[in-house]
């Protein structure tokens, strides 16, 4: 029998890895993400918005353009440090505070809506997670996200990355909460209404050796793998991930233009 996942000294490796990089320069493309998350949430001007594992502020900037009182919260202080210069330049007066997921520092029922898009998905603990977002949001309430799937590009990704670089044993992956039936499991009685939608975001690139490059610099997971791997292995992880990225490449030889299929997340808190 495989002795219990050390989920606290995974989290920290995780944490590692995001600081690692520089997440923002991939972020920054995701906005459009955030800006239809907002608007299925239907925020209103004054209302009190978290932005839970906000990485470098796309939900927070979508919530504060409509007007809402946003709190941005990750536990990578240079992501928000990112994301305090883009409000900064548009003059929007964003609280800033670095947090974990899964042991927010916000009293119960404190928010109107809590976000995220792309990050909560990736806290090792996820029921605890969830209860975190559940606790913090009020009794009617939005909790809102966007999540990649097990079966779009991203959730293929990942899977490419563990055929090399295994996750420890028992630990959940992140695309599960792409899957709507583990976001039941997960909120269950906590959720009067669970809307979802799928919906996909393009990944554009050069071409694939042009994504895995900006991929294997900037973004945190897959600058550690390249890191961690010996030679012979981070070359079959190339090869693994030009073959899905040339696979699911719709532009032709031309450019790179990828589908990548997630999942909008309305919850309405009980």
């Amino acid at each position: 029998m495989n002795a219990p996942t050390d989920l606290a000294a995974l989290k920290t490796r995780q944490q590692t890895a995001w600081a690692s990089g520089d997440y923002a320069v991939i972020g920054t493309t995701l906005q459009i993400v955030g800006e239809s998350l907002a608007e299925a949430c239907d925020l209103r001007f004054d209302e009190r918005v978290l932005d839970v594992a906000a990485g470098n502020g796309n939900a927070t900037l979508a919530a504060a353009r409509r007007g809402c009182k946003v709190v941005s919260t990750d536990y990578v202080s240079a992501l928000l440090d990112r994301g305090a210069e883009r409000a900064d330049a548009e003059r929007f007066d964003v609280e800033f505070q670095v947090a974990d997921a899964e042991a927010l520092p916000f009293q119960d029922a404190s928010f109107d809506a809590v976000v995220s898009t792309f990050g909560v998905m990736f806290s090792p603990d996820h029921a605890q997670a969830a209860s975190e977002l559940a606790r913090v949001c009020r009794p009617g309430g939005r909790i809102g996200m966007a999540n990649w799937t097990p079966e779009g590009f991203i959730g293929q990704l990942f899977k490419a990355l563990g055929r090399q670089l295994p996750p420890p044993p028992g630990v959940q992956p992140p695309a599960l909460w792409g899957s709507e039936a583990h976001l039941r499991t997960l909120f269950g009685d906590k959720a009067a209404k669970i809307d979802v939608a799928r919906r996909v975001f393009n990944f554009r690139y050069r071409s694939a050796a042009h994504f895995i490059e900006v991929f294997r610099t900037w973004y945190g997971p897959v600058h550690k793998a390249f890191a961690t791997l010996p030679p012979e292995k981070a070359a079959a992880l190339e090869q693994d991930l030009t073959a899905l990225l040339e696979g699911a490449n719709r532009a032709g030889k031309a450019s790179l233009v990828v589908p990548s299929e997630y999942l909008e997340i309305v919850i309405t808190r009980r």
